[in-house]
């Protein structure tokens, strides 16, 4: 006979927002147990320490401006915040060429800039129009691949999946295009040493053994009385539960009674988008060496963006990701044939030492059956149910939390710290107990 656990709240992930919400109903004094499919902690964020001993992140892992639940729970964990080394601009990089900052290229940018600001009011038949359709009536062949690779990268969404409407509204809500793109003083400005992926090893390392990894759950059937979570590992009942899987991850749970009809829509109109991440490290950055800024827009095939984010003192760091479909593309090579498609392109332009680094780690997003893609859920064109931030009204004794959920910042780390400390105050509250 399966064994029933008991605890007072029952948290469905042991991503940052699941993590936070266990952290602040502890200290509330609940009792609470985080039930986690895979086998670590820290759901879209994951560090790795290097051949050389530096930490980095495969998954989440920039502070930007104004993420301060972000930047004061670093500080509380003791760790240290850096800002990124960055340019005034990124450099455009098409074979072993430089796109020049004031060609017909980035005039034709600027006006596809212009226009996408001019129309953040998302004109309804927006609705209708996918990213991917906007860039291509774009002029000029390199600026429309300029702006493949930064949607997909910041976005990870197919262009084809993507409308020009919920691309405006993701704009609006993360604070606008200006910041969304930038580095310094934007979404990417700041950086940890020690990485965002062990600030949830070391909220779950407070946590003990209410953290409870490898224990998939399956089911979760609401009474009068509370809620049964049903596991691959066992049953645990609890008065209250907290679910923060994004909607398409959430949607393999089993419900008993079915969601009301807005809330399942969100599973079945949401998708995770495509991504790929690398970090190459190196003994130092050489690159600056040669005064030779490491963050750069890469135009082939796959398109990616480069950062900089070597730590101070060293060891060097080349971050890249690729997004969306090119994301994919790089799933059926070998790992030192992807190595070289994603390092060869900048030797050109930072020297031939880039190709060698001391270690190489990688991350393919979409393929973790956990995580299911990044960075953020999205909303499938001819539909509204996925925008941010998408509804999080508790349904019975099921509370709700994950980056999308969060009134500022969805999609970011610092949207899952908000969502995590707002339901665990919904159900502090409804137990009667109060807390912060």
């Amino acid at each position: 006979m399966t064994p029933v656990r008991e605890a007072t709240v029952a948290i469905v992930g042991a991503g940052m927002a699941g993590l936070i919400a266990a952290r602040n109903l502890r200290r509330a004094g609940i009792d609470v147990v985080v039930l986690e499919s895979a086998g670590r902690v820290g759901g879209r964020v994951l560090s790795e320490t290097s051949a050389l001993g530096s930490r980095l992140d495969l998954g989440g892992q920039w502070i930007g401006h104004g993420h301060h639940r972000f930047e004061r729970l670093a500080k509380e964990l003791g760790e240290t915040v850096f800002p990124m080394h960055t340019p005034k601009r990124p450099v455009m990089v098409e074979g072993a060429a430089s796109v020049s900052g004031s060609g017909a290229t980035m005039a034709n940018l600027a006006l596809a800039v212009w226009e996408l600001r001019a129309k953040l009011g998302a004109p309804a038949k927006w609705e209708h129009t996918t990213v991917g359709q906007w860039i291509a009536k774009s002029p000029g062949r390199r600026s429309r691949r300029v702006l493949e690779a930064l949607v997909a990268a910041s976005t990870c969404a197919d262009l084809d999946r993507l409308t020009m409407h919920a691309f405006a509204s993701t704009i609006r809500h993360q604070g606008g295009l200006a910041t969304m793109m930038a580095t310094k003083g934007g979404a990417q400005d700041s950086l940890l040493v020690e990485g965002a992926g062990t600030l949830a090893e070391r909220l779950a390392a407070d946590l003990g053994t209410r953290v409870r990894t490898e224990c998939q759950v399956t089911a979760v059937r609401s009474a009068a009385e509370g809620v049964t979570v049903e596991t691959l590992e066992g049953v645990f009942r609890a008065r209250k539960a907290i679910v923060t899987a994004p909607p398409p991850t959430a949607a393999r749970i089993a419900f008993d009674p079915p969601l009301p009809a807005a809330r399942a829509r969100l599973g079945k109109n949401m998708y995770l988008g495509s991504v790929y991440k690398a970090i190459a490290v190196y003994d130092r950055p050489f690159w600056r060496e040669r005064h030779r800024e490491a963050e750069l827009v890469v135009l082939g095939k796959p398109a990616s963006a480069t950062f900089d984010t070597s730590p101070p003192g060293g060891p060097g760091h080349l971050c890249v990701l690729v997004g969306g479909r090119e994301a994919r593309d790089l799933d059926a090579l070998a790992p030192a044939e992807r190595r070289e498609l994603v390092l060869g392109p900048l030797a050109a332009r930072l020297g031939g030492e880039v190709l060698s680094p001391a270690s190489f780690h990688e991350k393919a997003w979409h393929l973790d059956e956990h995580a299911g893609g990044g960075y953020a859920a999205l909303p499938a064109p001819g539909s509204r149910a996925g925008y941010y931030p998408i509804p999080a009204d508790p349904v019975r004794h099921v509370h709700w939390a994950g980056t999308e959920t969060a009134a500022e910042h969805a999609g970011y780390i610092e949207g899952a710290i908000e969502s995590g400390q707002r339901a665990a105050r919904e159900v502090a509250a409804a137990l009667g107990t109060g807390g912060s």
